[in-house]
């Protein structure tokens, strides 16, 4: 912890108004932490990022997340509440999902009904909506990243954790740094060939596959053998259980975000506008209810 956090006598740490209370996750240059603002009791997460462990690269990125966060205000992006910079960290205040992350949700739900794959993509496309707006990648997706908020029967995603993200100046902008999650990276990124906001579509289809199957599209033990598994793929590897039920537009749209070639992946506009987030789902297909 850095020199500017003191303990009180019970040996919580604090900073300024918060007392961290655990930790949540942490990087090489970041920890989030559960945490209470103690002048009025509000339970918050506050994301310490160590400056002296920024390099160029993760500076910009992030600048460009708290300018992003600073700006907006929507249902399904995580809030920022206040941010502030001591001796040796930046301090982001961030409101608290009690949920967890839809990472822990697949793991203790499993695969999840259709139709509930299709209103969590809903509100991850949103989301997503408000980062094309603004000409951020967030270049992280993946179910870490997305938190949830309210009840278990009316769950809110949250895109969460803007630490790579990174703002295009116009469309057609490409980018060559390698970041993100092997599991959840576009193979143009694996393949360190420049790359534009169609990799955050890849991202999307892989959590779309994820939550309708229970577990990530391709895998690999190195980022060599992940790329062969895509490469080396002629169908989507849909759990033989579930092909059946599912809707035409569900396994169009899975099928088309996750296409190799990035110039035939869907944009976010054709991502948006399909069916699968605008239509309804028959309940002859859907055959888990």
């Amino acid at each position: 912890m850095e020199a500017n956090a003191t303990s009180n006598l019970s040996d919580a740490i604090t900073i300024g108004d918060f007392v961290l209370k655990s930790k949540l996750g942490e990087s090489s240059f970041s920890a989030v932490w559960k945490a209470e603002r103690r002048s009025i009791g509000e339970e918050v997460a506050v994301k310490q990022v160590f400056l002296s462990k920024l390099n160029k690269h993760l500076a910009n990125c992030l600048d460009c997340e708290i300018k992003f966060l600073s700006s907006v205000k929507h249902p399904n992006i995580i809030r920022l509440l206040d941010v502030f910079q001591t001796e040796n960290c930046m301090i982001m205040v961030l409101e608290f999902c009690a949920g967890g992350n839809l990472a822990s949700y697949i793991q203790c739900h499993g695969r999840v009904q259709e139709r509930i794959a299709q209103r969590f993509i809903q509100q991850l496309g949103a989301g997503l909506e408000v980062l094309h707006t603004h000409h951020i990648i967030h270049r992280d997706l993946k179910p870490e990243n997305i938190l949830l908020s309210g009840s278990k029967d009316d769950l809110v995603l949250k895109i969460a954790d803007f630490g790579l993200s990174s703002s295009i100046s116009h469309p057609g902008t490409y980018i060559e740094t390698v970041c993100g999650s092997p599991l959840y990276m576009a193979p143009e990124v694996l393949q360190f060939q420049r790359y534009d906001e169609k990799v955050d579509m890849w991202s999307v289809g892989a959590i779309l596959f994820q939550l309708l199957n229970g577990y990530p599209p391709f895998r690999g033990r190195t980022n060599v053998q992940l790329l062969q598994d895509i490469k080396s793929c002629t169908y989507l590897p849909f759990s033989k259980f579930i092909l059946p039920q599912l809707h035409p537009d569900c396994i169009d749209i899975c099928s088309r975000l996750l296409s190799i070639n990035p110039v035939q992946r869907l944009s976010f506009e054709e991502f948006y506008h399909h069916r699968f987030l605008n239509g309804e789902l028959k309940s002859n297909y859907d055959l888990w209810n």
